[in-house]
């Protein structure tokens, strides 16, 4: 039940757009090319970007208009792309100051750099952050932790319970009873939780507001979110920004647990 990472790319140059494509398959990785800086822009607010690839080889102002972006969404490690050559010092250190995760060469190992952009992508990062459930969770159980992973392995987007079922071999109702057996948080709410932790994160992107983080995670309307936080924080989406992960599971954990199957 992984989730197939999101991958913008901007890349001026032939060659970089076929490296891409072949470090990215589409069984690995979905690689987005943004032709414009506008289209690559739209990107970010249309769907959760797990990372981004600019071309900044022989870069030009639309380059660097799209590197611009790597401070307004810092949820998405940004990683310049230069020609296997010894002449791009310069764009390098345009990479690093706007603040550029990497810097990595087209002529090197697809697996390579696939391996390193997915590693630190959005996705991968919140299911490293959220591993193992918070103790405060109350989830105890194999069944528990096995379907949390489940959960977490979307990263915020919309996760249905009858998908979570098949995955761990169960009927929905049998996977809904044992989850939230011996007063444990009631599995909708879990999934919930997760969706506004992720929620969270993107709230802190400079680039985001509440509408666009409603859009890229799935949520049918930014009152639906604002419901969502509501129901599982008691805090309204317009607060997520300043809330700590830890705030919010506490506030969770506070008798928020639990709701009709």
């Amino acid at each position: 039940m992984s989730t197939v990472q999101c991958i913008a790319a901007f890349a001026p140059r032939e060659s970089a757009r076929t490296a891409l494509k072949r470090a990215f398959p589409r069984r690995r990785a979905r690689l987005v090319l943004a032709r414009t800086p506008a289209a690559f822009e739209r990107l970010f607010r249309r769907e959760l970007v797990d990372a981004a690839l600019v071309d900044v080889d022989h870069a030009g102002d639309d380059t660097w208009r799209v590197a611009g972006l790597a401070r307004e969404f810092p949820s998405a490690p940004f990683f310049g792309v230069v020609s296997y050559r010894g002449a791009g010092g310069p764009a390098i250190a345009k990479c690093a100051d706007h603040e550029f995760a990497d810097v990595l060469a087209d002529g090197v190992d697809s697996a390579a750099v696939r391996d390193l952009v997915v590693r630190d992508g959005f996705t991968a990062r919140f299911v490293r952050a959220l591993e193992a459930p918070p103790p405060a969770l109350n989830l105890t159980t194999t069944l528990q932790h096995r379907a949390w992973t489940a959960v977490v392995a979307h990263a915020g987007r919309p996760v249905r319970t009858g998908l979570l079922a098949r995955g761990l071999g169960l009927t929905r109702e049998h996977l809904s009873r044992k989850f939230a057996a011996s007063d444990g948080p009631n599995l909708k709410r879990v999934i919930d939780l997760v969706r506004v932790l992720a929620a969270a994160e993107l709230a802190k992107n400079p680039g985001y507001d509440v509408a666009d983080v409603a859009v890229v995670l799935g949520f049918a309307s930014p009152s639906h979110l604002a419901t969502t936080a509501r129901r599982v924080i008691g805090a309204r989406p317009v607060s997520l920004a300043r809330l700590r992960a830890i705030d919010l599971i506490k506030r969770f954990a506070d008798g928020r647990g639990r709701s009709r199957a």
